[in-house]
């Protein structure tokens, strides 16, 4: 034991440094406090960084950290965000039997409710909810265990995201064994104040998303591709976004692989069948997601979720990078906010990346397939009229099985946009948002056009 701290000291100190921190951070931050809030998160960005250099080849002693700082918050009130309040609504409304695609919560007002419809805002509270049924069901769970404490809710909660990210963490390292890579590399998300702070802190669900996504993705690379379909769709059942990736398996599918005394019907044949069991992989995430919705279809249900979705694209603005470029040009043609034109089209430019991306690049491998879904993922972020920072959790984690580093650059830089809040009107800072996306942007063409990279096509 005394040896164990005279080799570590300078790494538990980080630690006790780290758990004082992240407490202030869980217990006594307010969000319109930008210069405390950005101080702190670059205090543990800096420790995450230093243990992480340290410590890199003490697998269990980083593990083992990173539930602790997750355990820091397991009683506190999220802070930066006021999703969960509409998390325990719609698993509330389950609980009694109701619809919550059916209704917003401005129309059922009741003594229990209206401290819910309170703190989730007027913007939730006005629209219907987006969550998909996976994501519900955890939120019924939640609900349920809370027995109407909110405090209760958000600990079940919690607890469901720490374990995804213990998933992460298992299925990472497995993976990164497998690519022979570096298995140090899964603590850039594990470890990361910004994944411990916006999944574990605010109770945001990308990581029990991201779980499934690397689950299939580990099966898939062991050939176990109906095993992966199911975990996809699920995955797609928590959040919508890894819809984006089912075009990139085009080629991951069906491309061609050299084996010894194979000769050229041999290979053709081989390709055909790939291709017949990406059509049967294609339905096999489609039934999974179909079921899970089951029990919510209507042509009411179909109505209210896809307007949900659309307010993101032609209503709601937060965080953009070239969006914002467009709107200030709208501006100046046209006089008035594009928002509408443009949230149609940019998801078009996105689609047809996406198709660029599917037949162009040669996605034969895993490593290829994880780095073209990293520069899909980043390339519809940049393209996004919203980024909330807890959707980046998903490009660095894609990140981590590859070279690409712009992804951990931004998982720092996105906290700029927390400045939004130091004033009640909620007017974001530009020129903070200029710099983020100049650096994240910048370092993002660095390594993609650098010598050296990883071959893109």
């Amino acid at each position: 034991m005394t040896d164990f701290l005279k080799n570590h000291k300078y790494s538990l100190l980080l630690v006790l440094t780290g758990i004082a921190f992240y407490w202030s951070f869980g217990y006594d931050l307010d969000r319109s406090d930008f210069i405390k809030l950005l101080s702190l998160y670059t205090g543990l960005f800096f420790i995450s960084f230093k243990l992480i250099q340290l410590e890199k080849n003490n697998f269990w002693f980083l593990a083992g950290i990173a539930v602790l700082f997750r355990l820091i918050f397991i009683v506190a009130t999220p802070n930066l965000s006021q999703d969960f309040y509409r998390f325990i609504w719609d698993g509330t409304l389950i609980l009694e039997g109701l619809n919550p695609y059916l209704s917003v919560p401005n129309e059922v007002p009741t003594a229990v409710k209206k401290t819910l419809i309170q703190g989730m805002g007027s913007l939730s509270a006005g629209n219907y909810t987006s969550y998909p049924p996976v994501n519900q069901l955890l939120f019924t769970i939640s609900a349920f265990l809370g027995e109407k404490s909110i405090l209760s809710s958000v600990i079940a909660m919690r607890c469901f995201i720490i374990l995804a990210d213990l998933g992460i963490l298992y299925f990472g390292r497995k993976l990164l064994l497998k690519l022979n890579l570096p298995v140090h590399q899964i603590f850039w998300f594990i470890l990361n104040p910004f994944i411990i702070i916006e999944l574990t802190g605010n109770l945001h669900f990308e990581g029990v998303m991201l779980f499934f996504l690397l689950w299939s993705v580990f099966l898939l690379h062991q050939k176990k591709w109906i095993g992966s379909a199911v975990l996809l769709g699920i995955s797609v059942s928590v959040k919508l976004l890894p819809l984006l990736f089912l075009p990139l398996l085009w080629n991951y599918f069906s491309a061609k692989r050299k084996l010894k005394n194979q000769d050229k019907n041999k290979f053709q044949s081989d390709r055909k069948l790939g291709l017949n069991k990406l059509l049967i992989y294609y339905l096999i995430v489609g039934l999974t997601i179909l079921v899970s919705f089951l029990p919510f279809i209507s042509s009411e249900f179909i109505s209210n979720f896809s307007s949900s979705i659309a307010l993101w694209f032609q209503k709601f603005e937060f965080n953009a990078s070239v969006y914002y470029i467009i709107r200030w040009i709208g501006f100046q043609l046209k006089g008035y906010n594009i928002i509408a034109t443009a949230g149609k089209i940019l998801p078009l430019i996105v689609i047809l990346i996406l198709a660029g991306l599917a037949i162009f690049r040669r996605n034969n491998s895993t490593e290829k397939l994880l780095t073209t879904m990293l520069v899909g993922a980043s390339v519809y972020f940049f393209l996004s009229t919203t980024v909330h920072p807890w959707y980046i959790a998903m490009p660095l984690l894609l990140s981590v099985f590859t070279k690409f580093r712009f992804a951990l650059v931004w998982s720092f830089l996105v906290m700029l946009s927390y400045s939004a809040y130091t004033n009640a009107e909620f007017q974001e800072n530009y020129w903070l948002i200029a710099v983020e996306y100049c650096v994240v942007i910048g370092v993002f063409l660095f390594e993609f056009f650098r010598p050296k990279q990883i071959s893109l096509f």
